[in-house]
């Protein structure tokens, strides 16, 4: 089977979250279960800076819109890990500071800009080799599907292609004015409440929803709450319309970079038969944030996140006060809103030595934390899969986590009878709940030893690798491929 993945981003390439590590891995887990798998990524100037000037696999397509044409040139990226990658070239439209946006908002041709990168997909794979499936990802790419099944319905090389949706994050949606339509040669009559129609605007991702053959999210929980309207973000009811071809599917999680028994990032190895090394990965975390007299005895609190309020920076603003004044230590690493920023800034300024903020985004440093904490928050006010909480397990390090979307389903709470569990989940979107259960890890952590060392070995022992996703991946574009053949 062939399946090209249509992304706007991905490692080693070009990162703005947790997409491109999807795309950094999954294709290459397919590809080594016998399929052929191509990624199509736009040029960007952050990847031309990766990826020097390559060969044209195609000089030029011509990439037609309301009164002028664009350009295109489809440029070899190599093989890696048995994907093919291809690029696509128009600088005027991607050779820009960031992929999607400015300080000051997103690009307003951003609807111009992914338009052109998904008919150019389609437009290079009728002369490079037309797959089997196209899986598309996010509202960048959700036009493909929409192309697809109007304009291309009647192209005899493309009709039996299928197409499979991934929804990464509902919150985030591509809305545009109406005349998009017409902007990027649809026909009308695609603009309805029933299709692209949203509140008055032209939603992308509406359309992949509604003309993909199969729609996949990135935990079973978040598949369930997407059909609600607390995270469905207005398309709770194309989403439960779709229920039938709605799945979810667990984001894997890449051990050759995130393993503590073979990561080159921390200060010494260790696994759950061994866990001395990570007295030295605390050690050396505290003396990378100034925390070098902090005790033993005292629980270092870890967090490595965007920060934002989707993740749940408001609860924690919320309970620093009364956390702080507690027997703790804590660490935060990450950037984003200026608020939360700010307020990090003011914590370590009022409690100093109590925590310790970087305002960065540091690979490195992240391994650090994660490697070196004693326990990891995550009160997402929502979370379609989440990472940190896997790598946390991995490392020994255990999560405090809401039980919504991706940490519900990879968080088990801690059960005292069965000495069952890898950490500890609250429910209620509420400072008060999430207190309690950052209280309950302390407890362990500061009375029961024993119980501490089951908690993190229980976590080293879970398996998020990728290898079980890639499975169901392709028994569902087997699905979909026998439904359009």
């Amino acid at each position: 089977m062939h399946v090209v993945f249509a992304a706007s981003e991905a490692v080693p390439f070009v990162k703005t979250g947790g997409l491109a590590d999807v795309i950094g891995a999954l294709p290459r887990e397919i590809a080594r279960l016998g399929h052929k798998v191509t990624l199509y990524l736009p040029y960007y100037a952050q990847v031309r800076e990766q990826v020097p000037e390559k060969k044209p696999l195609i000089r030029s397509l011509t990439i037609p819109f309301q009164y002028y044409n664009r350009f295109v040139a489809i440029l070899d990226g190599g093989t890696h890990d048995g994907v093919q990658v291809c690029f696509v070239d128009c600088p005027e439209l991607f050779d820009r500071e960031s992929p999607y946006r400015t300080e000051t908002g997103d690009y307003l041709d951003n609807w111009e800009r992914f338009g052109l990168f998904c008919r150019a997909t389609l437009e290079a794979t009728k002369q490079l080799g037309v797959p089997d499936i196209f899986h598309v990802h996010d509202w960048q790419t959700a036009m493909l599907s929409v192309y697809l099944r109007t304009v291309y319905y009647y192209d005899p090389v493309l009709r039996n292609a299928g197409t499979v949706l991934t929804i990464h994050n509902a919150g985030y949606q591509g809305w545009f004015p109406p005349q998009t339509t017409e902007r990027l040669l649809l026909p009308w009559d695609i603009f309805t409440k029933e299709k692209l129609e949203h509140y008055n605007t032209f939603n992308f991702l509406k359309g992949g929803i509604v003309y993909s053959d199969a729609l996949t999210t990135v935990s079973r929980k978040y598949a369930e709450e997407i059909q609600t309207p607390e995270f469905a973000n207005g398309l709770e009811d194309v989403l439960r319309r779709r229920a039938a071809d709605l799945h979810g599917i667990l984001d894997g999680v890449d051990y050759s970079q995130w393993n503590p028994a073979t990561d080159h990032n921390i200060a010494a190895h260790y696994t759950p038969e061994n866990l001395a090394g990570k007295t030295e990965c605390r050690r050396d975390l505290l003396h990378a944030f100034c925390g070098e007299q902090i005790p033993e005895t005292t629980a270092v609190l870890g967090i490595v996140s965007r920060f934002a309020t989707m993740k749940g920076f408001d609860l924690i603003a919320q309970i620093a006060d009364r956390l702080l004044s507690e027997d703790v230590y804590v660490i935060a690493l990450g950037t984003g809103e200026p608020y939360y920023e700010g307020l990090f800034r003011s914590l370590q300024d009022r409690y100093p030595g109590k925590i310790s903020v970087r305002i960065a985004f540091d690979d490195v440093l992240a391994h650090k934390v994660i490697a070196g904490s004693d326990i990891s928050l995550m009160p997402s006010q929502y979370e379609p899969s989440g990472l940190i909480q896997m790598y946390s397990l991995k490392y020994g390090t255990v999560p405090v986590v809401r039980a919504t979307g991706g940490l519900d389903d990879t968080v088990e709470e801690w059960n005292p009878e069965t000495r069952t569990g890898t950490g500890f989940k609250f429910q209620g979107y509420n400072p008060d709940d999430f207190l309690a259960a950052v209280h309950r890890a302390l407890h362990i952590f500061r009375t029961d030893k024993d119980t501490w060392l089951t908690l993190m070995r229980n976590g080293m022992a879970m398996d998020f690798s990728w290898k079980k996703a890639a499975t169901e991946y392709a028994a569902l574009y087997a699905e979909v491929a026998r439904r359009r053949s």
